[in-house]
């Protein structure tokens, strides 16, 4: 049997800008891409905590480092610089795949710098650290 399940997931990332000219997509900084493991391109939910608003569209870079979070074309209306946003990545796995799977969950500061959660069995556990933008 297949199942959905959760791959990736930004918590409570700050947006920095919204265009509501540009194409579309959700703009996210690079190194928090491959942080999360989101590729360009990918489906990504975003679900506005401030607003109570949600869509899908797909994750493009931003400048590493730069903490950039930008909402573009049609979602821009959704959310408005300042808000509060998470930003899930879900797959099909079988029943093999998911019983080894533990998503990768990175909770975001207010400037957009994260660590990332423990595993459910080391959730206690003081190896965490932040990943900061300042080099």
């Amino acid at each position: 049997m297949i199942r959905t399940f959760l791959i990736s997931k930004l918590h409570q990332v700050r947006v920095t800008h919204a265009d509501l000219e540009y194409e579309g997509s959700f703009g996210i900084d690079s190194e928090i891409l491959e942080a999360a493991g989101i590729l360009e391109n990918e489906m990504v939910h975003v679900y506005n905590i401030d607003k109570g608003t949600r869509f899908s569209t797909y994750a493009i870079p931003e400048p590493a480092k730069s903490r950039r979070m930008q909402a573009n074309g049609a979602c821009a209306h959704l959310v408005s610089p300042g808000d509060r946003v998470i930003i899930c990545v879900y797959a099909d796995l079988n029943e093999e795949e998911w019983k080894a799977h533990q998503p990768t969950v990175l909770f975001m500061d207010e400037k957009n710098n994260f660590r990332y959660k423990q595993p459910y069995e080391n959730a206690h556990s003081e190896t965490c650290f932040l990943h900061t933008a300042e080099v």
